[in-house]
């Protein structure tokens, strides 16, 4: 009897946990399917607009991108990115997917 109620409780406790990762693996599967990455463009885009699209990009370096864009001309190449005081290789690896000229 003993094992009886031990095997039933085990099945119920196997039966109940399988429903549950299925459902979060839907969830999972769910929330990486509509991530799209969204791009902009450095050429155009108003400091604002960078600040709030880069990450380690505050609004005194996207100031900073926009005053170099005006100085310089367009950005030719995403890696020029790296002549913008305060913006290094690191913030541009970070962001390169983001990025679009």
């Amino acid at each position: 009897m003993k094992n009886l109620l031990t095997v039933l409780l085990l099945s119920l406790v196997v039966a109940i946990s399988f429903p549950t990762e299925a459902k979060s693996a839907n969830v999972k599967a769910k929330q990486s399917s509509s991530t799209s990455i969204t791009k902009i463009n450095l050429n155009k885009a108003s400091a604002k607009d960078i600040a709030a699209a880069l990450k380690g990009v505050g609004l005194v370096k996207a100031q900073a991108i926009i005053m170099y864009r005006k100085k310089h001309g367009d950005f030719k190449a995403i890696e020029e990115l790296a002549s913008v005081k305060g913006i290094g290789v690191a913030t541009i690896a970070k962001n390169h997917s983001k990025i679009m000229l």
